[in-house]
C-alpha cells in the first residue's frame, strides 16, 4: 500500500539516533526535522499525504480544512492539544496518540530534579573543577543546604501512570506520599501512600510535584493564593505542563523565599522566552522539556507509532483520541 506518510517535526523524537525504517514499509516516507508553524506552509507541507505525524506542529482546522487527501493523524506524543480533533472527527480523519511510553523516564526525571534541588550536585561538582576544594582549608564544604528526603511528605497532583511511578520511587526514599486526585483509587493506598484534599495537601507537603494534564481546571493552579496555603520553605517540581503554574506568582514567591526552590521541565511558552520570570527567580531549575526523552523512552515512542499506523491501515486502529 503506497501512502505518502508526512513526518512534520520529527528531529526531537529522532536526532539521528534512531531509525524512521518501520514506517517506510508502509509507503513513501518524507521527515521533516522542523515544519514552521505558520498555516499555509504546514498545508503545502503537507500536500496530498494521507498520513501525517506531528509531535508540537498544530493541525487546526484551518489547516484541516485545506487537506482533502488526510485520513491520518500520529501525535507523537501522549498530550493531542496540538489538534483540533473535533474539526479530525468531522473530516473522518483518525487521530491517535502515544499513551504510556514516557512514564519510567518521567518519573525518574522528577527524581533527578528533586535530588538536584537537595543537593546540588552539579555546583558543587563545578566548585571543585574551578579549585575551591584544593584552596579549602577544611577537607570539604558546602555551598547550599543539603536536604535528607527521609520522613518528609511527597505531594503528588495528579495520580496516572507517571504520578504513580513517582510514588513508588519516592517511597523508596523514605518519603511519606500524599496524593490529590480526580479519580481516588483505594486499593493504591499504603501506610506511606494516602489521598488527601487539594488543600491539606498544600498545607502538608514538603516537596510537590505537578503530574496532572492541562485544563481549564487545572491551568494556573500553582498560583499566588495556594502558594500561601504551602509550607514555608516548601519545594516544587514541574514534569506536567507549564501553564499549571503562574510563573510570576512562582517567580515572586521564590525570590521571597516562601519556596525555597523550585525545578521546572516545561514553561508557560516553549521554548522558554526571554522574559519568562522564572529566568530571573532565585533558586530555580529550568531544564528544556526533556524528561520524556531518553533513548530508551523514544525508542518506545517509535516502536508504538509504528504499531499505531500499521493498526491504521489494518482497519483496527488503536490508542485513538478522537
Amino acid at each position: 500500500m503506497n501512502k505518502t506518510i508526512v513526518v512534520l517535526d520529527g528531529y526531537t523524537l529522532n536526532p539521528g539516533d534512531l531509525s524512521w525504517e518501520g514506517m517506510k514499509q508502509f509507503g513513501n516516507l518524507i521527515v521533516h526535522d522542523r515544519t514552521d508553524f505558520e498555516i499555509n506552509n504546514v498545508v503545502k507541507t503537507i500536500g496530498d499525504a494521507e498520513v501525517v505525524f506531528t509531535n508540537k506542529t498544530p493541525l487546526p482546522a484551518a489547516v484541516l480544512n485545506q487537506v482533502s487527501n488526510l485520513k491520518y493523524i500520529g501525535v507523537l506524543a501522549t498530550g493531542y492539544n496540538v489538534v483540533d480533533i473535533e474539526k479530525a472527527k468531522e473530516l473522518n480523519v483518525v487521530v491517535t496518540n502515544i499513551p504510556t511510553y514516557g512514564t519510567r523516564a518521567v518519573a525518574q526525571f522528577t527524581m533527578a530534579l528533586l535530588l538536584e534541588m537537595c543537593h546540588h550536585i552539579g555546583l558543587h561538582n563545578q566548585a571543585v573543577q574551578s579549585g575551591e576544594w584544593t584552596k579549602s582549608p577544611d577537607f570539604c564544604f558546602w555551598k547550599t543546604p543539603l536536604i535528607e528526603l527521609d520522613g518528609k511528605t511527597l505531594g503528588i497532583i495528579g495520580f496516572g501512570r507517571i504520578g504513580q511511578a513517582t510514588a513508588r520511587i519516592a517511597q523508596g526514599f523514605g518519603l511519606n506520599v500524599v496524593v490529590y486526585s480526580r479519580t481516588i483509587k483505594p486499593e493504591l493506598e499504603t501506610e506511606t501512600c494516602s489521598f488527601v484534599s487539594l488543600d491539606e495537601l498544600f498545607e502538608s507537603s514538603d516537596i510537590i510535584s505537578l503530574h496532572c494534564p492541562l485544563s481549564k481546571e487545572t491551568e494556573g493552579l500553582i498560583n499566588e493564593a495556594n502558594i500561601g496555603k504551602m509550607k514555608e520553605g516548601a519545594l516544587l517540581i514541574n514534569t506536567s505542563r507549564g501553564g499549571l503554574i503562574v510563573e510570576k506568582d512562582l517567580a515572586d514567591a521564590l525570590n521571597a523565599g516562601k519556596i525555597a526552590g523550585a525545578a521546572v521541565d516545561v514553561v508557560s511558552r516553549e521554548p522558554i522566552e526571554v522574559d519568562n520570570a522564572l529566568l530571573k527567580a532565585k533558586n530555580c531549575i529550568i531544564t528544556p522539556h526533556i524528561a520524556w526523552a531518553s533513548k530508551e523512552a523514544r525508542s518506545r515512542l517509535m516502536h508504538t507509532a509504528v504499531q499505531n499506523l500499521e493498526a491504521f491501515i489494518e482497519g483496527r486502529p488503536v490508542n485513538v483520541v478522537n
